[in-house]
């Protein structure tokens, strides 16, 4: 799997609804917070490696009503520090 984020720019008053409506029926989304700034949502997803991301975001992201516009980030490697 690998992991995609997806900052969402909604509708005026509709970023809580957009993000339950995407915890009920994406099973790919992994985590969703609201945000400050240009965009209101970050999602991450965790996509198969054969998953083609520009079509899971224009048909699925995209398509969640209330969404107004995305922008993508693909990851390369995850790290983390140490815990003690």
């Amino acid at each position: 799997m690998r992991a995609i984020f997806v900052m969402i720019k909604c509708e005026m008053g509709q970023a809580y609804r957009v993000a339950r409506d995407m915890a009920d029926t994406i099973e790919e989304l992994s985590e969703m917070h609201s945000i400050s700034g240009q965009y209101d949502l970050l999602g991450k997803f965790y996509l198969a490696p054969d998953r083609d991301i520009g079509e899971f975001v224009v048909e699925t992201v995209q398509t969640v009503p209330g969404v107004k516009d995305t922008y993508t980030l693909q990851t390369f490697n995850a790290f983390s520090g140490a815990r003690g």
